[in-house]
C-alpha cells in the first residue's frame, strides 16, 4: 500500500531509485541538461535542487555532505565551482522542465530538465524584450470626479479684480513655433544663396565683357599695322 507517501517510486526499490537519481543529478549538473521521461524529471528536480541550494556556502562539510547524495567527486567540484556562483542570487527554481513529445514503443512523455541559468538562448530573449507599459483607466463610468479647469481659460481674482493669467505654452504651440523658426532660416538661406549667385552671375559677364574689349582693341591694332 501507497498510504501517505507523496513521492514516485517509479517501480523501483529504494537502493536503485537512489542510485538512478545520482547518476542522473550528476548528468545533469556535468552536462548542464539531460533528456529523460517526464516523470523522472519532476522526482530527479526534487532530488537535486536541495543540494544546489546547498552547493551556495562552499565549506567542507557541505561539499561532504552533497558528496554523500551524488557519489562523483567531478560532478561535486564542478557544482561548488562553477554552478554555485552562476546561481548564488537566485532564490530556488534552478531547473526547468521542456516537453518533446512521445517515445515511440511505450509512449512514454520525454523531456528535456536544464539549468535555467544556462540556457543562453532564453536569458537573450529575455533581455531583448522591452518591458510593457502599464494600462490604467482613470476613472469609471458614473464617477463623481470634478472636471479639471482649462489653464487658459482660468480666471485669477485679486483683491476683487479679475485678471486672466497669461496663456501656458502647451506643446502644440512650441512646436509650432519651432516649425516657423526652421521656415526663416531655410528663407534666409535661399535669399543668401540667390545673392550669391547673381553676384557670381555679375562678375561672370563683366569678365567676359573684359576679354571682349581686350579682343576688339588686339584686332584693331593688327588692322592698322597691316595698313601702315
Amino acid at each position: 500500500m501507497q498510504h501517505r507517501k507523496g513521492f514516485n517510486h517509479l517501480g523501483r526499490t529504494k537502493a536503485h531509485r537512489e542510485a538512478m537519481f545520482a547518476n542522473m543529478a550528476s548528468s545533469l549538473i556535468l552536462h548542464k541538461r539531460i533528456q529523460t521521461t517526464t516523470a523522472k524529471a519532476k522526482a530527479l528536480r526534487t532530488y537535486v535542487e536541495p543540494l544546489i541550494t546547498k552547493s551556495k556556502s562552499d565549506t567542507t562539510h557541505s561539499r561532504r555532505v552533497v558528496f554523500s547524495y551524488l557519489k562523483n567527486k567531478y560532478a561535486v567540484s564542478e557544482l561548488f565551482r562553477e554552478v554555485s556562483p552562476k546561481i548564488a542570487e537566485r532564490p530556488g527554481g534552478y531547473t526547468r522542465i521542456l516537453k518533446t513529445g512521445s517515445r515511440l514503443g511505450d509512449n512514454a512523455e520525454l523531456c528535456i530538465i536544464e539549468l535555467v541559468d544556462y540556457n543562453e538562448n532564453l536569458l537573450a530573449a529575455k533581455e531583448d524584450k522591452k518591458p510593457k507599459r502599464s494600462r490604467t483607466r482613470r476613472g469609471s463610468k458614473g464617477s463623481s470626479e470634478i472636471p479639471m479647469k482649462d489653464p487658459e481659460n482660468q480666471v485669477v481674482e485679486k483683491e476683487g479684480v479679475k485678471t486672466e493669467p497669461e496663456k501656458i505654452q502647451t506643446d502644440e504651440t512650441l512646436i509650432a513655433e519651432k516649425t516657423e523658426d526652421a521656415k526663416a532660416e531655410k528663407e534666409s538661406k535661399q535669399a543668401d544663396e540667390e545673392k550669391e549667385s547673381k553676384q557670381a552671375d555679375e562678375e561672370k559677364k563683366s569678365k567676359q565683357d573684359d576679354e571682349e574689349k581686350e579682343s576688339k582693341q588686339a584686332d584693331e591694332e593688327k588692322k592698322s599695322e597691316n595698313d601702315k
